[in-house]
């Protein structure tokens, strides 16, 4: 099964842009996302459309992150990387001619929209501030103090 883990990397990508002072660049931020920097930067576009983070053009330019870490929920990101579906769970086919397909067809999509909107919802609860403030725990408790960070795959 194949996972779309572009949340994750996006979040993961943004955690690091806090951290960092100054911009980041599309290579770095490749790093960050275990992915090349044209893939990073078409990402952070899409991110910049939705007022998340903002780019800085020529020499020491890259990209920056455009609001507070307190005003950006999880949920906002999926949705600025396009909503992508959050179950690989799906219908054998989706216009059955079979009662009994229709029937558990009927029952799967009821599950999965509940689920996924229990999810999206939870998203929304959670900022990127609660998910560094998380990290900042993490590296005191394991000792270490230095503010910037550096990827670690």
């Amino acid at each position: 099964m194949n996972r779309d883990s572009r949340l994750s990397a996006v979040l993961h990508a943004l955690l690091h842009m806090a951290e960092h002072d100054g911009p980041m660049t599309s290579a770095a931020l490749g790093r960050c996302m275990n992915t090349n920097p044209a893939v990073a930067r078409r990402t952070m576009a899409g991110l910049r459309e939705m007022q998340l983070v903002r780019s800085d053009k020529g020499h020491g330019g890259g990209w920056r992150l455009a609001r507070d870490l307190e005003t950006v929920t999880l949920r906002d990101i999926h949705e600025a990387l396009g909503a992508p579906p959050v179950f690989a769970i799906g219908h054998k086919s989706e216009n059955p001619a079979c009662l009994v397909e229709q029937a558990v067809n009927g029952a799967l999509a009821e599950a999965l929209q509940a689920a996924e909107a229990l999810l999206v919802q939870r998203l929304g609860d959670v900022t990127l501030a609660a998910l560094s403030a998380d990290f900042h725990r993490r590296l005191v408790a394991q000792g270490g103090q230095d503010r910037n960070t550096t990827h670690a795959a």
